[in-house]
C-alpha cells in the first residue's frame, strides 16, 4: 500500500486564551496533522483553502518539511480562518469564528486521488468542504479514508460562541469512511441530542450504526482518559500515560489522528495504532503550536 496521504482541512490562525495563563497566538489547524505526519516521514498532499494573509507564515513553517505537497493549496482573498479558542479550568472549550475561507473545491484532490494510501478529512472548521463534493471523493477513492467529524457539529455563525447542533445528516458524511474519530460531545451530537451525557451503551450503539455503514474502526477521544476504539469484531478502552507538564492541548487530538493514521497505512490493526496515537498525543500537550509539534514527531521517528 502506498504511505502517501491526502488531506483535506483549514489551515487556521488561532489565538488561544486560558482561565489559568496567559494567551498563545499562531498558525494551527490542519497542519497538526500535516506536521505530525511529515515529521514520521510520510508524503503529504495537502488539499485547502489558504487565506492571503496567512501565507507567509504558513510557507515559513513548512519550509523544511521534505515530503510536505503543497500543490493542492489555494490562495484566497482575505484573513482566511481566523479562531479564538478558550479554555476554561472546568468544562468544554469555547470557540468563536471570526472569519472562514470558502469550501476546497474537490478537482485537483480528484486527480490524486489514484496516488494516495490513505485520504483524510478533519473538518477544522464545519466549513471545509461541502457535502455533494465529499460524496464525489468518497465515491472516487480506491483508498481507505478517515473521517475526524470536529467541527461539523457545531452551528456556523461567526463572531459568536459556537454552539452544538444536532447532526441528522451525519451518516451522509460517514457512508464509504473507513475510519470515524470524534469526542464523546460529538457522538451525543450525531445520536441526535447534544446535551446528553453519553453513556457505554450509547457509544456501543453509535459503533453498531458506524458499522453499518462501512466503517471498519471508531475512535472516540477520551481527553485524559484516553481513547475508545471500536470494531465490529470488539471494542477495548486505551489509557494515555499521563502528562509531566500541560502547556497547551490544542491539537492533540490532531496529533492523535495522524499518528494513529500513519500506524494504520504501515499495516497494524487499530487498537495497536490507537495506543501510538495516544503516545504522541500525550507528549504533545507538553508543546506549543506546529513547528514543535513537527520536532516531536521527527524526534520519534529518529528514534525508531
Amino acid at each position: 500500500m502506498s504511505e502517501n496521504f491526502g488531506l483535506i482541512g483549514t489551515i487556521t490562525h488561532d489565538v488561544i486564551a486560558f482561565e489559568s495563563g496567559p494567551a498563545i497566538e499562531g498558525i494551527g489547524g490542519v497542519l497538526y496533522q500535516a506536521g505530525v505526519l511529515c515529521g514520521l516521514g510520510k508524503d503529504v498532499f495537502l488539499h485547502s483553502n489558504l487565506g492571503q494573509e496567512l501565507v507567509k507564515d504558513v510557507g515559513r513553517i513548512i519550509e523544511g518539511w521534505s515530503t510536505f505537497h503543497k500543490e493542492g493549496i489555494q490562495h484566497v482573498r482575505g484573513p482566511g480562518n481566523q479562531v479564538n479558542l478558550f479554555y476554561p479550568q472546568k468544562g468544554e472549550r469555547v470557540e468563536v469564528l471570526k472569519s472562514v475561507v470558502p469550501p476546497l473545491n474537490p478537482v485537483q484532490l480528484l486527480k490524486d486521488l489514484p496516488e494516495l494510501g490513505m485520504l483524510l478529512l478533519v473538518m477544522n472548521s464545519g466549513f471545509d468542504i461541502e457535502l455533494i463534493d465529499w460524496q464525489k471523493i468518497v465515491q472516487s477513492a480506491s483508498c481507505p479514508i478517515w473521517l475526524d467529524i470536529h467541527s461539523l457539529v457545531l452551528d456556523r455563525k461567526l463572531g459568536v460562541p459556537r454552539e452544538y447542533i444536532s447532526l441528522t445528516e451525519w451518516k451522509k458524511w460517514t457512508e464509504g469512511v473507513s475510519y470515524l474519530q470524534s469526542n464523546k460531545q460529538e457522538v451525543a451530537s450525531m445520536l441526535g441530542n447534544p446535551k446528553k451525557v453519553i453513556s457505554e451503551d450509547d457509544i456501543a450503539d453509535f459503533g453498531k450504526k458506524a458499522f453499518d455503514l462501512g466503517v471498519k474502526a471508531v475512535f472516540i477521544t477520551l481527553g485524559k482518559e484516553g481513547g475508545i476504539v471500536l470494531t465490529p469484531e470488539g471494542s477495548k478502552k486505551i489509557a494515555s500515560s499521563e502528562a509531566n507538564t500541560i502547556v497547551d492541548t490544542t491539537g492533540c487530538g490532531d496529533v492523535f489522528c495522524a499518528a494513529t493514521a500513519a500506524k494504520l497505512v504501515e499495516g497494524e490493526n487499530p487498537f495497536s495504532a490507537a495506543s501510538f496515537g495516544l503516545k504522541l498525543a500525550t507528549r504533545a500537550v507538553s508543546l506549543k503550536g506546529v513547528e514543535e509539534t513537527y520536532s516531536m514527531a521527527l524526534n520519534h521517528a529518529d528514534k525508531e
